[in-house]
């Protein structure tokens, strides 16, 4: 991967060597914060840091995508705190500063400064730590997993059992080894988890040998290296709603020193580290410096809502790049950056909101939420981030075994089932999964929201299929055509199994298939050909000819008349609404088959505007994706006033650490939506590759950006005082 991304890189910054380089702004603090909610985010490769100074010292989350323990939880690494006793940053000097040029956090103050980055290509963090004078300094390692911790059933929903909370649910302590100059965290699983008590709650013991399992027995571990420190003993303390125990490492004359911490999420890297601090710092700012280069969107100043959804863009964009190299995708509820959970919601009634560690969130750490997910990777194409898809699409390819063996199992037939709600081994969440009977279909969920679900992984088999056009680069993406070719095969046997089940046809007279019972996304419920899973399939299969879904069997997209305007239906029919999503537009996005520079335009808007579903159900809320919906209609007002609102500064200190939302604070794939929707505004195709340039963005608005389209092209536009200009620059292939 990094010898793949290197290749790109140089060929890259050959192309685009006549332009000049773009360098974002540094994003800066004056004052220190109240707590952790108030975090800096910084990262590179797959770690994750949340930083803050807080009462004269300065702390530090750590996180590492994999880090999932026996119930699944996305554990962090824990918290450093170093404290100088010189105390410099408490004076009017005091500056904390991303620069996301360079893609680390520098504090400094009072005569010290403290630099902090993780090495891009390798997962260790470095704090390089300068004071003018001499100085005593303490760096300790919290831990609140220094003993085993029971989950009670609130605090669950961080884990995969969620509501199903068996009676001995544990968080197990870590093993923490302190040493002079170094100490080695591990938390090892044991080889029952999570994993066995699905299998079995699902009736799938008989097939249990050939299922994934990534957590059985995983080992995962950070060592801190740390010359010029000695360790000096424990202490306990009190944090927000956690006690913890620190491991204190003390410095006696600092003027400078170095602290390296490594972890290894148990999967290890075939890079090798830095042999030198320096060469990490260097090679990391590199890798940073080119990556804006790929895209970037400016805003002109004198209009300071544009100038805040394009900083808050470049923020969130930051976020993504940080976990680049991860084998699993970031997740859509907090990522690698949550922080205290105490401060994430109001307390009510004066008593605090989820009294839990740093450990937890909402929606679990191991279950990958596809319509969440989702939102988190669509804005990479457009980015030119094409090589950061594959934390999330592979994720899908080592799925998919167990997918083709589920459908096998339960149904006796071909194809990939793959649930909304999945566990990073494959199988439907066991709580959401539901409770079944023995004359149930066991490879149902019997869940109001989730049954017959099963079109989700359909978009990310689109980014799959588009991403070489974008990327310029077919070869490298070959390897997902089993996953697309088997969820086309599910459709297309599995509605035929379930006509013979009822004793029905499969086929209208038409010879299309027809999709009972189906759900249009989690809102439609039992519905009867939905159009958001019909337009999926007409869309992936327009894009891989290969299909065994022929699209002669893909039913018509349904349509309907509101007060005399025909608009798309969420279905032919449907039994209830359990949801607040709207279906009705997928067409637009993510399927586009409706939409700027194709038929029935009028169809589209009027859905958008007169379905009184569409309406009601409108919001910029989480994963709300109206603002793309509007963009992609060439509803310039529309599309201004949602996209300033989902991009507007979020609750928190860190303007692109946005409120939970639906899920989990910071909420990404409110990020995700927001970044998708503020890109169509500014540059849209028709399916023929024709540019749309500002299709939706406003013309008193000056603005000018970088992006990826289709057959490999960049293109660079400026609106300035209503006039477009534009060039077309054509990306060099991926590969070396």
């Amino acid at each position: 991967m990094t010898r793949f991304l290197l290749s790109f890189l140089m060929l890259f910054d050959m192309v685009m060597a006549q332009a000049a380089d773009y360098v974002p702004s540094d994003y800066v603090w004056t004052t220190p914060s109240k707590n952790s909610s108030e975090s800096m985010p910084c990262g590179g490769h797959d770690i994750g840091m949340n930083i803050w100074v807080e009462d004269g010292d300065i702390l530090i989350y750590v996180s590492q995508s994999g880090w999932f323990d026996e119930n699944n939880t996305l554990l962090k690494a824990g918290r450093w705190r170093l404290h100088l006793e010189s105390n410099p940053w408490g004076g009017q000097d005091f500056r904390q500063t991303l620069r996301l040029d360079h893609g680390n956090v520098t504090i400094n103050g009072g005569g010290a400064e403290v630099l902090i980055w993780a090495d891009v290509f390798y997962p260790t963090v470095y704090l390089d730590i300068r004071s003018r004078q001499k100085t005593h300094a303490t760096l300790s390692y919290e831990s609140w997993r220094y003993k085993d911790r029971p989950l009670t059933k609130a605090e669950c929903q961080q884990c995969s059992y969620k509501w199903l909370i068996p009676k001995d649910c544990i968080t197990h302590a870590d093993q923490i080894d302190a040493r002079d100059r170094q100490l080695t965290v591990t938390h090892r699983n044991s080889a029952q988890t999570i994993f066995d008590y699905t299998v079995s709650y699902e009736r799938l013991d008989a097939i249990k040998d050939s299922l994934y399992n990534p957590i059985g027995g995983r080992t995962m571990t950070m060592t801190m290296k740390a010359d010029g420190f000695h360790f000096a003993g424990t202490s306990d303390g009190q944090y927000a709603s956690t006690d913890y125990r620190a491991w204190n490492y003390h410095h006696d004359h600092l003027r400078h020193a170095v602290v390296q911490i490594t972890l290894n999420n148990g999967e290890g890297t075939s890079d090798s580290p830095p042999r030198f601090v320096q060469d990490s710092k260097n090679r990391s700012a590199r890798w940073w410096h080119a990556f804006w280069q790929r895209s970037w969107i400016v805003a002109d100043d004198n209009h300071p809502d544009a100038a805040r959804m394009v900083r808050n863009y470049e923020l969130m964009r930051y976020i993504l790049g940080c976990n680049a190299y991860g084998k699993w995708p970031t997740k859509f509820n907090g990522g690698l950056f949550t922080f205290d959970p105490v401060y994430v919601e109001a307390p009510k009634d004066g008593v605090p909101s989820n009294p839990f560690t740093p450990d937890y969130r909402k929606w679990g750490g191991g279950t990958m939420t596809a319509q969440n997910q989702r939102l988190v990777y669509w804005p990479m194409l457009k980015s030119g981030d094409t090589d950061m898809l594959a934390a999330q699409l592979d994720t899908y390819l080592r799925l998919l075994p167990t997918a083709v063996a589920r459908t096998r199992y339960y149904w006796h037939h071909g194809g990939a089932s793959f649930t909304e709600q999945i566990e990073n081994f494959g199988l439907p969440n066991p709580a959401e999964y539901g409770k079944h009977s023995e004359d149930n279909d066991w490879g149902v969920e019997r869940n109001a929201w989730l049954e017959y679900e099963w079109d989700t992984a359909l978009e990310f088999c689109l980014m799959a299929l588009l991403a070489p056009s974008y990327a310029n680069d077919t070869a490298s993406y070959n390897k997902y055509h089993p996953l697309v070719e088997e969820c086309l095969r599910f459709f297309d046997e599995h509605y035929q199994y379930r006509a013979r089940q009822r004793g029905a046809k499969a086929f209208d007279g038409d010879d299309r298939l027809i999709i009972y019972p189906g759900s249009a996304c989690e809102t439609y419920k039992m519905a009867y050909n939905p159009s958001s899973t019909i337009a999926a399939l007409k869309a992936v299969t327009s894009h891989f000819p290969s299909s065994p879904l022929v699209p002669e069997r893909i039913p018509d997209i349904p349509l309907h008349v509101i007060g005399g305007d025909t608009c798309i239906a969420p279905a032919v029919v449907w039994a209830r609404i359990q949801n607040t999503e709207t279906p009705q537009l997928y067409p637009v996005f993510p399927w586009r088959i409706f939409g700027l520079g194709r038929d029935r335009l009028d169809i589209a808007r009027n859905t958008y505007w007169k379905d009184p579903h569409a309406t009601a159900m409108r919001s910029t809320k989480g994963w709300k994706q109206d603002n793309i919906w509007a963009a992609c209609l060439g509803l310039t007002d529309e599309a201004q006033r949602l996209n300033t609102e989902k991009l507007a500064d979020g609750p928190y200190r860190f303007p692109a650490f946005w409120d939970a939302g639906f899920d989990w604070a910071p909420d990404l794939n409110r990020g995700g939506a927001a970044m998708t929707g503020l890109q169509e505004m500014l540059l849209q195709e028709t399916p023929d590759g024709q540019l749309l340039l500002f299709p939706a963005w406003p013309r008193e608005w000056n603005v000018r950006f970088r992006l990826h389209a289709t057959k490999g092209r960049i293109v660079e536009g400026t609106l300035r005082d209503g006039t477009i200009t534009h060039q077309v620059l054509t990306a060099p292939s991926s590969r070396p």
